[in-house]
């Protein structure tokens, strides 16, 4: 079987590493997928079914909202009933961020500068290191404050760098290093040239997004070019894909981001071509199906789904396994890029589908 090697390797930017739980971010580490609950936080059966649905979907943390006390105190049944770091969305009120922390919080997000005075801020620092909680400094357009915002007449890059850098300076003056940055815009642009520019300045890890991407398809549009301009620059160290839609879509998104920049191996890695009349078999309905059937593997794993001999064996000997259409039913399988036996079109799930399992307990027992 043919490697597939990247066009370019891309040279990931060295950061600080933290911690956030048992997950280190930054430096050599994997990029980490994030995603956040839309349930009712203080509804502590929903967000932990979610919570769940979420790591199942292959996201490495979750970020829940807690806009009350009623939140904050869920988080630690909350906290015994998942497996994945948690990040607690805290604005404003700072008596918020140290529940959170005393109640198993991996991590705050918050903008310090939008707390208030800085004896509440040193509270905060004092529960997150008492507690071994991280921080997310989190810069939004939407919420820059006043006197920047006066500033630079409207949110620009430089506009969320300096919020940024005020804000880590704050932490910075308490000795609290244990932190990680973001720059959110839902502009495409704006956010691209403030990560290129923060990135510059900043040592500490980058988590990076298109905040408010919209619903399923534009989201998944704009967070693929943000991403993938800024990941072939080496930058961002966590991501995370908002969506109007379910979170485990968001993960979904995020991991098939960083799987085509092979940042990451998890799963199986499909390549189907669109079909067309040349077709051997339905290619969109069978890789639907296969994509269903096959989500439980998280070996790293290539696929190739063809219709047809145009292109279908040059990809099958670049793949793991692979299926080419051919005529009259029958198709053709290849193991490791070798033709090894014709597959009748009712029967390439189930044949597929045995091959990947076996595939991936192949590797896994090696």
């Amino acid at each position: 079987m043919m490697s597939i090697r990247p066009f370019r390797d891309i040279n990931r930017k060295k950061t600080k590493v933290i911690k956030v739980g048992d997950l280190n971010i930054g430096g050599d580490n994997p990029i980490s997928v994030q995603s956040m609950t839309n349930t009712l936080t203080k509804d502590k059966g929903a967000t932990i079914d979610q919570i769940n649905r979420i790591e199942e979907a292959g996201a490495d943390l979750v970020r829940v909202s807690c806009p009350d006390e009623d939140s904050t105190k869920a988080l630690k049944e909350i906290k015994r009933s998942t497996n994945i770091p948690i990040v607690a969305d805290i604005h404003f009120h700072y008596q918020r961020a140290i529940e959170a922390a005393i109640n198993g919080a991996d991590c705050l997000r918050i903008n310090p500068g939008n707390i208030g005075d800085k004896k509440k801020i040193k509270e905060i620092i004092k529960a997150a290191k008492d507690n071994n909680c991280s921080i997310r400094v989190g810069v939004n357009a939407g919420s820059l404050e006043k006197d920047i915002l006066e500033s630079y007449k409207e949110p620009c890059p430089e506009a969320l760098v300096d919020s940024a850098l005020r804000n880590i300076r704050i932490l910075e003056d308490e000795d609290f290093f244990n932190l990680k940055v973001s720059v959110k815009s839902s502009d495409v642009f704006l956010s691209i040239g403030a990560y290129r520019q923060l990135s510059k300045k900043i040592n500490y890890p980058l988590h990076i997004g298109i905040t408010e991407a919209g619903s399923f398809l534009p989201g998944t549009i704009k967070s693929s070019i943000g991403f993938g301009a800024l990941l072939l620059d080496g930058i961002g160290d966590t991501i995370r894909v908002s969506l109007s839609d379910d979170p485990v879509k968001e993960v979904h998104v995020g991991n098939e981001i960083l799987k085509s920049l092979n940042l990451k191996h998890r799963g199986v890695k499909i390549i189907s071509c669109p079909s067309c009349a040349r077709q051997g078999f339905e290619v969109i309905d069978t890789v639907k199906i296969l994509e269903e059937k096959l989500s439980h593997i998280k070996t790293p794993i290539t696929l190739s789904i063809i219709g047809c001999v145009v292109n279908g064996p040059g990809e099958a000997a670049m793949t793991d396994i692979g299926i080419t259409g051919g005529g009259k039913g029958s198709n053709m399988l290849y193991l490791s890029g070798v033709q090894t036996e014709k597959v009748l079109t009712k029967n390439i799930i189930d044949k597929v589908v045995e091959e990947v399992e076996k595939k991936a307990s192949e590797i896994e027992n090696n």
